[in-house]
């Protein structure tokens, strides 16, 4: 059986749909996937075994160069591998309008949530197929159930699996020697509300240290090294990397013991590895999009709680009233004794 998994972005939404594949490779034993992605996000698709062909778009630059791309014959190309298999299926995980798009490009009759349950209206319309599932539930659970409904398989009564093995990627080359004994600290993210002060991640340093632990920082654009590098300046221990492919960034992370994060993609990672890890919330509710799986711990910020309290979310919140104590804490007593 050959089905097509529309999935466009972002890093840890691609994530998030690796259960449903897994599930899916049990339920039918001849299944093989193929997948519509952002090629700035290709790596993660091709984690799960049974991910057998990526169809890259470009559509941030396709949106703002259309007749370029379709003179240059960039959006012929796509449309023309997109309708190059005959599928058994087409199901878009997404439900958005990106995605509807490219559903609607798609010659196949196309799967998806109905209109009560998209993430935005109207892309519903583009769909052959449209299902309900439960809506007040994680994003890994809603894809998991549209996945089972629409290949017509019983959704198994047991935890998410992501169904991936990290340790197939080689560590990264780096101008230094990998410590033996290191944690993880994701430190960026891409809204300022996202982000835990300097000065925190330093002093949750100085305790990781002292603890016997070496520090990696990571990033993913030259303003986040710059960020990462001042907070590695309070310690010898702790090392900011390079920035790091996305298959060489799961190398990393299987290999840490544990990990501290922002709400960003690589929170998700540190996830999918299974490490214990600790995420950190001011401006997102984890309930349905937070890191989800063994080993994982929330810490969400007081002002987000009051925030959820009364249903004001979206209004700027703050991340420093989140303590070095309460994160190293939760933290240590995930990790393994020494």
């Amino acid at each position: 059986m050959r089905v097509l998994i529309i999935k466009l972005t972002s890093m840890g939404d691609l994530m998030h749909a690796l259960p449903a594949i897994t599930d899916a490779a049990r339920a039918i034993s001849d299944i093989e996937f193929d997948w519509v992605v952002d090629q700035a996000f290709a790596d993660v698709p091709l984690w799960h075994p049974n991910v057998k062909h990526l169809i890259k778009t470009a559509h941030r630059q396709w949106r703002k160069q259309p007749i370029s791309a379709w003179k240059d014959g960039r959006l012929p190309n796509f449309y023309k591998q997109l309708n190059a298999q005959d599928y058994d299926a087409v199901i878009d995980l997404q439900s958005n309008l990106k995605s509807a798009v490219v559903s609607w490009l798609c010659k196949s009759n196309v799967s998806g949530l109905d209109k009560s349950c998209v993430r935005e209206k109207p892309a519903h319309w583009a769909y052959k197929y449209r299902y309900t599932v439960n809506t007040n539930q994680h994003s890994i659970e809603k894809m998991r159930e549209l996945m089972a409904q629409a290949l017509n398989y019983s959704l198994p009564d047991m935890p998410a699996d992501y169904g991936v093995d990290l340790s197939l990627y080689p560590l990264p080359k780096l101008d230094i020697k990998l410590p033996d004994n290191y944690l993880l600290f994701v430190h960026n993210a891409s809204w300022l509300t996202k982000l835990w002060p300097v000065s925190s991640w330093q002093d949750l340093i100085e305790k990781a240290v002292a603890s016997g632990y070496s520090v990696l920082l990571p990033c993913g654009n030259d303003e986040e090294y710059q960020r990462a590098q001042q907070i590695a300046s309070a310690n010898p221990q702790a090392h900011a990397l390079p920035r790091l492919s996305l298959n060489e960034m799961a190398a990393i992370t299987h290999n840490a013991t544990g990990a501290v994060c922002s709400d960003t993609g690589l929170a998700h990672l540190a996830a999918v590895a299974g490490i214990p890890s600790v995420t950190l919330y001011g401006a997102t509710n984890p309930k349905r999009i937070g890191t989800y799986g063994k080993n994982q711990q929330h810490i969400i910020s007081d002002l987000l709680q009051q925030s959820l309290v009364n249903a004001k979310q979206g209004e700027p919140i703050g991340m420093e009233n989140i303590t070095v104590e309460q994160v190293w804490d939760r933290l240590k007593s995930l990790l393994p004794a020494k």
